[in-house]
């Protein structure tokens, strides 16, 4: 399956560009309103990228369960009268049914909402929207299809039917196409499909059908284009985050589960349509009214450069992912995930860089982290020059941001030193750690001297470990892991070294905490996360080394060590939370 969406990507790609260039010369119908931008039909099909990256691991979640029940229950499990064309036609039919449930329920209960959300968020509609769509539909959207695996539609007829479906409804994300006579009153159009992706009055809750416009008519919720399509949602994303437009409605619902009073009312939220509020919440915090005349485009500003930067590392990026789809099959579970990680690490960076979030130097940061973690992990080659990359990377980042006019008066000469030392011993013990023969005390040696630096880079403009219950409780966490560790280290070198640097670290920690406790600033919290992470890191280093085997280690490994280094780069500079 994964090899089928490489081959129908360039397909998708030639359509998208032929669609751009068609939009330039005709009118969109939305007056004044452009067909494509390059932010927008990036997050759009970044989006898509992580739907496909998740879908490597989910799928065989919902598979796995259909398989199940069609071979316990199956009532009609005739291979080959499914493989008439009749009965392709007839499993086609009832999976276009069972989906216009599925994408029903995906607009009128909140849970299924917080799946579906996902592929309404963008204010445009383009083929790119097509393309949106979500990682977390596989968890819940099997359910719907169980009524073909009990008639007895086989797997592999079900597989085609479903990528039949999805295909179809690429061509009706389209604005270019106008009404079509009979062809609008029984299948899903353009015109219809438009209607169902609007958020104006009118068109709320429309319009489900996926080839066939006939369940909407037979069930109540059809209705047609008329008045000019507004698109998105009605709470606005405004970001373009990949992630976070995956998580955002899971989050909100989470917090409303959490804050109301009522037990009952904790599981409303998730069942009830979106939107919908307990008494308790809707008096204390009630959703502001809805106007379609107030709905603003979410547009941050971007340079040509950044625009070909963007573009560039987009490309880049396509290439990486078609080729992880390729062999993903091949893959074991455990390599697969860390390639759906790593992938995924370097889409969300995109997306952070296209709002600002992130500077050029810290996706190609990103970037090599994440080439560096498949390299540790026997996936790509060049692991040697990766690892050492990242450091170099974020060295050439703080040096630029220290001197650059964006960063005067906040990293003065003093904290560049501190960071830019503290980086280059890191550098230096990646290095020890990943030459041939036992360099382990050369490397805990050079990444102890990084500690310090650190250290005295969190003491600027603080007291020493303000916070007297982050630094017993780090200590106290240093101490447990070095006490399960002694007995295991063998010689006392070893044990004198390892006790040192789990002090160092540790007093690291506990700084950074104090910190971020004494300022209460968001910059400084994630920078003692940042540094907690960095503990879990060398924990993990020390238990796989002298306790017990590690499983993906090298993955684990590498994950928090460069998560901690990124985060404390990244937020040091006391910049204002956006």
């Amino acid at each position: 399956m994964s090899k089928v969406i490489v081959f129908a990507t360039p397909v998708f790609l030639l359509l998208i560009a032929l669609e751009f260039v068609w939009s330039r010369r005709a009118t969109a119908r939305v007056q004044g309103s452009a067909a494509y931008r390059l932010n927008d039909a990036i997050n759009s099909i970044s989006l898509g990228i992580l739907s496909q990256l998740s879908g490597v691991l989910s799928k065989a979640l919902s598979v796995g369960i259909y398989t199940a029940v069609f071979s316990a229950v199956a009532l009609y499990p005739d291979l080959e009268f499914w493989k008439r064309w009749y009965g392709v036609l007839l499993a086609l039919v009832f999976y276009d049914f069972c989906y216009y449930w599925l994408h029903r329920a995906g607009h009128v209960v909140a849970l299924f909402w917080a799946a579906h959300v996902v592929h309404h968020q963008s204010q445009h509609y383009n083929l790119s929207t097509a393309l949106r769509q979500t990682s977390t539909g596989n968890l819940l959207g099997w359910i719907f299809y169980v009524p073909m695996a009990v008639a007895g539609v086989p797997p592999l007829i079900f597989g085609i039917v479903a990528l039949i479906d999805l295909l179809y409804q690429f061509w009706v994300h389209t604005e270019q196409v106008g009404k079509l006579g009979w062809f609008d009153r029984v299948f899903c159009s353009p015109s219809n499909h438009r209607v169902h992706h609007a958020v104006n009055d009118p068109y709320i809750d429309k319009n489900y059908g996926g080839i066939l416009v006939l369940w909407d008519r037979m069930f109540g919720t059809f209705t047609e284009e008329k008045e000019p399509c507004v698109y998105g949602t009605r709470g606005p994303l405004n970001s373009w985050d990949p992630l976070w437009a995956n998580a955002d409605t899971y989050w909100g619902l989470i917090k409303d589960s959490w804050a109301t009073r009522r037990w009952s009312d904790k599981l409303r939220v998730w069942l009830k349509p979106p939107g919908w509020q307990p008494p308790d919440l809707a008096a204390s915090h009630p959703k502001p009214p809805f106007r379609l005349e107030q709905v603003q485009t979410f547009n941050p500003a971007l340079t040509a450069g950044q625009q070909w930067f963007a573009g560039l590392q987009f490309v880049v990026l396509l290439g990486g992912v078609a080729g992880y789809l390729w062999v993903a099959d091949s893959l074991s579970f455990a390599h697969a995930a860390v390639g759906c990680v790593a992938l995924s690490a370097c889409v969300w960076a995109l997306g952070r860089y296209l709002q600002g979030g992130l500077h050029a130097l810290e996706v190609l940061a990103v970037e090599a982290a994440a080439l560096a973690t498949l390299g540790a992990m026997e996936l790509l080659p060049y692991y040697l020059l990766t690892k050492p990359l990242v450091m170099v990377l974020a060295m050439i980042f703080v040096a630029f941001r220290a001197y650059s006019t964006v960063a005067s008066g906040i990293f003065n000469p003093k904290c560049r030193g501190l960071l830019l030392a503290a980086l280059l011993f890191s550098l230096v013990g990646d290095v020890f750690l990943m030459l041939p023969g036992d360099y382990f005390i050369p490397g805990l040696a050079s990444f102890l001297v990084a500690h310090l630096f650190y250290i005295a880079l969190f003491r600027q403009g603080q007291a020493w470990f303000p916070s007297r219950t982050a630094l017993l409780g780090v200590l106290a966490f240093g101490g447990v892991v070095y006490a399960v560790l002694w007995s295991h280290l063998g010689n006392p070198v070893l044990q004198g070294a390892v006790a040192a640097y789990v002090g160092v670290i540790s007093l690291m920690a506990a700084q950074a905490l104090g910190r971020a406790m004494a300022t209460g600033d968001a910059a400084a919290r994630w920078v003692g996360a940042a540094a907690c992470i960095f503990m879990l890191s060398d924990a993990l280093i020390a238990v796989n080394k002298f306790l017990t085997p590690v499983p993906l280690a090298s993955f684990w490994v590498l994950l928090t060590y460069y998560a901690a280094q990124l985060l404390i780069v990244h937020h040091v500079r006391g910049r204002r939370s956006r």
